[in-house]
């Protein structure tokens, strides 16, 4: 009876050893994995960017510091002489195509993980604010490209009142174009991480490095293009950012729209 009961203590105390060596062994590779999944998500980055507008301006500076983080861009360009210029760059795949055709954005971005557009401006009477802008929103849709970045300009929906109104009726047929495009976005997109960025009276200049987002809509002021770009390629990869209506200006810069003193919250990314 004696030895039974030594060997009932053995195997009981093996089996509790076995639990808890296990429960430990699991615990461990359950931190292991968050841990991985956690650095997943912070190394998490967009390796192919549509671009539309990318040809010259903001869309332009766009491309180049896409390029400087390492991420591979395709532009759409309906110009020769700008797809020879853009093909001959190291990670820029340039696209002829016409964004005035959504069939031809679609072939475009496809294989792409994110869409940034900048298009502005108008052609024989067609405003590519509106129809290129929404083109590329609906290809992505389309495609289930869900990030999007969408540059309009300080004016549109719930910054209209930000704009003098000389500068708002100067302005009223591209901001009533693109106000439309966001629209679309926030309206019909709604299970897309979509980002809006408006900014005020764009330069083109060095970049200063002192511009900001904003949710502020009352803001206005001048910024260089290069810095819109430069904050835009930031939001790209900014949780932060998804679904929200940013305003991009430089408090750094003299314009006789901004209202003196105002303190303008920067968003942080």
């Amino acid at each position: 009876m004696k030895y039974y009961r030594t060997l009932l203590l053995f195997l009981l105390v093996n089996s509790v050893s076995s639990f808890l060596s296990n429960k430990q062994s699991f615990a461990s590779r359950h931190v292991r994995a968050s841990a991985d999944r956690e650095g997943s998500s912070a190394l998490m980055a967009y390796k192919k960017v549509f671009v539309a507008g990318g040809t010259r301006g903001l869309g332009r500076f766009v491309i180049d510091k896409l390029l400087e983080s390492g991420t591979e861009v395709v532009a759409l360009t309906r110009s020769d002489g700008a797809f020879e210029e853009l093909n001959g760059i190291d990670g820029v795949t340039a696209v002829m195509g016409d964004a005035f055709d959504q069939k031809s954005v679609e072939n475009a971005m496809d294989g792409c993980d994110a869409a940034i557009t900048t298009l502005g401006g108008s052609t024989d009477d067609r405003r590519i604010d509106y129809e290129g802008n929404n083109n590329v929103i609906e290809s992505a849709g389309i495609l289930g490209v869900q990030r999007i970045i969408l540059v309009t300009s300080i004016g549109c929906g719930s910054s209209k009142e930000a704009a003098p109104p000389s500068v708002f009726e100067v302005l009223k047929e591209a901001l009533q174009a693109k106000e439309k495009a966001e629209n679309i976005l926030i309206k019909y997109y709604t299970n897309s991480n979509w980002t809006i960025i408006r900014p005020g009276g764009l330069k083109t200049e060095p970049m200063t490095g002192n511009a900001i987002l904003t949710e502020d809509n009352t803001a206005i002021g001048a910024i260089h293009r290069e810095d819109v770009a430069n904050l835009v390629v930031k939001a790209l990869d900014s949780p932060a950012t998804e679904r929200k209506i940013l305003s991009a200006i430089d408090p750094s810069i003299m314009s006789s729209v901004a209202v003196e003193g105002k303190q303008i919250a920067a968003f942080a990314l």
